[in-house]
């Protein structure tokens, strides 16, 4: 037997849509003025199709639909999660901070794209070091191939990928190796093809604006529904497949004036959650807002995130690595600014931003925040596939074990890109998969002319909706196989071995780190308690000064030699150094 319920406020009449015949819905007999309608099914059980028809419509999707066999258009499937035999009884979970995230997407880290072949690599991420394997979002999104950014069945795993019970036997294997699981989910917007919310009740509303048109309704006529669909389908991760963290995509999108903001709501009831099911859980945002509130808690007037990514560390970094001062580099890149973001989080912080045109954000209290609060990284999937041709960062082996070092060794939450641990030479692309020619027309139009205003000639801008587009950016796992690629990868896996080991470098109090450089940016020394991280970001051989005595040279890529009181390094290269 099962239950179908479905929340259609507005409607007149609901029908349950089978594979053999129509049945009408009730309201539900709990309240009838809360909107919902439901129906008993004795011979509805797992695996039995449905879908919903609304005042007459064509059967749609339900908007919690765990499975979608036949595409984000078809019918939905009856998914009970309770089937599974998990193995991870003993697993405790693991707390965030300090933890090492690796990103990855489903689709393009194995050439089968799928969810079990992406665990026959967990042993190897295990190995390098990795603590938590992120990924990007599995929702069910249209087509085959695609970011996951459009998906419109939220609670749906996308079929491609293996479903809903693939993604268990993810996380199982996950626990099995020692890995936590984080799952990035986008509660901001849905996708255009297979959106069939607004056929049901108002998911949207015009009170607000985003990017992608009418804003998800946080607090007009009928939001405390979809502020349920969107919590319970957080906490529904957690419980039923045992996610450890919630990436929450763009949560500056999440426009609402309620009292209580709809992060503080998730906030709260996932602490409720975390202390019923007697382990750690986590949400990390991605915000473009540099508000240290967003990690300060409910009770202080925050937003309860238990981490927040910074970006502006990763464009201090990269700017500075690759001398690109563009679009939202054109702050960055002087050593300063790097020192600042690594000691202070952001570098816009309150003041002047030259890319917004306006003053940006506020800044972090070294007495009240900590480093493990904010997620660093040289690479994330916004930062590669969100470049023109999605190109990795243009850097020599050298420059790509500083940025490992100091990523690594910094006080705050470290996160790799999948490949960058070996330098991977594959680009990762924007790529989509939109049937409506229309659509897919839009979105290629829409790609040329928004970097046609950077100066790229439209047929160099890769085609999204072209297979090619994907195909390019599947990692290719030879590349192991290769020394320059071994080199680099024996790198991190040696920095996250070291860093597993040394207390100096789990202490994430922002005053415990200090930083000594070039002003022409021909060098770097990061102090971490009795440890030194010393860069040579010219490309010529020189002496770094050290600012104690150097006694050791700990590890280093390429050669290095303790001189006097510094470090002889070649050109690009880096060493960690006891004093």
């Amino acid at each position: 037997m099962h239950t179908f319920r479905v929340w259609a406020p507005e409607a007149t009449a609901v029908d349950l849509v089978l594979r053999d015949g129509v049945l009408p819905m009730r309201f539900a007999a709990k309240d009838q003025q809360s909107g919902w309608w439901e129906r008993h099914v004795v011979e509805a059980d797992h695996g039995t199709d449905y879908a919903y028809s609304i005042d007459g419509s064509d059967p749609l999707p339900d908007p919690r639909s765990a499975w979608q066999p036949d595409g984000v258009h078809g019918f939905s499937r009856v998914f009970h999660a309770d089937r599974f035999d998990w193995s991870d009884d003993t697993w405790t979970g693991r707390e965030v901070a300090g933890s090492v995230f690796y990103e990855l997407h489903v689709g393009t880290f194995t050439p089968e794209g799928t969810l079990d072949a992406a665990a026959e690599h967990l042993d190897y991420l295990a190995v390098l070091g990795v603590d938590v394997v992120s990924l990007l979002p599995v929702a069910a999104f249209p087509g085959v191939r695609g970011w996951g950014y459009d998906g419109v069945d939220l609670y749906a795993v996308h079929a491609p990928y293996g479903g809903p019970e693939a993604l268990q036997r993810f996380v199982d294997r996950c626990h099995d190796a020692g890995l936590a699981v984080c799952l990035d989910v986008v509660y901001n917007h849905l996708g255009p093809s297979g959106n069939y919310l607004a056929e049901f009740g108002p998911y949207f509303t015009d009170r607000h604006t985003t990017p992608w048109g009418p804003a998800v309704n946080l607090d007009d006529t009928g939001s405390h529904e979809v502020r349920r669909w969107i919590c319970d389908n957080a906490l529904r991760w957690f419980r039923d497949f045992h996610i450890d963290v919630l990436r929450l995509d763009a949560v500056h999108a999440l426009v609402d004036d309620s009292s209580t903001h709809l992060l503080q709501q998730l906030s709260n009831e996932t602490a409720a959650l975390s202390k019923e099911l007697g382990r750690p859980l986590g949400l990390v945002a991605e915000s473009d807002l540099n508000d240290p509130r967003m990690v300060e808690p409910v009770s202080q007037n925050g937003m309860g995130m238990t981490a927040q990514w910074s970006d502006d560390f990763h464009h201090a970094l990269h700017a500075l690595l690759t001398g690109e001062r563009f679009g939202y580099y054109v702050d960055f890149g002087d050593p300063a600014v790097f020192a600042k973001t690594l000691t202070r989080v952001f570098r816009h912080d309150g003041g002047y931003s030259t890319f917004r045109g306006q003053d940006w954000g506020r800044p972090v209290d070294p007495g009240s925040h900590r480093g493990g609060q904010f997620m660093v990284y040289t690479s994330n999937h916004d930062q590669v596939g969100n470049r023109a041709l999605g190109d990795r960062p243009n850097l020599t082996p050298g420059q790509r074990a500083i940025g490992a070092a100091l990523v690594l060794t910094s006080p705050y939450t470290p996160m790799l890109f999948m490949g960058e641990e070996w330098g991977a030479s594959t680009p990762w692309r924007f790529f989509t998969d939109f049937d409506e020619p229309e659509l897919a027309e839009a979105v290629r139009t829409g790609r040329r002319q928004e970097f046609a205003a950077f100066g790229w000639d439209a047929d160099e801008i890769p085609d999204p909706q072209d297979p090619q587009t994907w195909q390019s950016s599947l990692l290719d796992w030879s590349e192991l196989d290769e020394a320059p690629h071994r080199e680099v990868l024996n790198w991190y896996r040696h920095l996250l071995t070291f860093r597993a080991r040394m207390p100096e470098l789990h202490d994430d109090r922002l005053d415990s780190v200090g930083v000594a450089f070039d002003p022409d940016g021909a060098w770097i020394v990061v102090s971490r308690g009795s440890l030194r991280v010393v860069a040579n970001l010219d490309a010529a051989d020189r002496v770094v000064p050290v600012d104690e005595t150097p006694q050791h040279v700990v590890m280093a890529f390429a050669a290095a030699e303790v001189i006097g009181g510094g470090v002889a390094l070649p050109g690009h290269g880096v060493a960690i150094v006891s004093v």
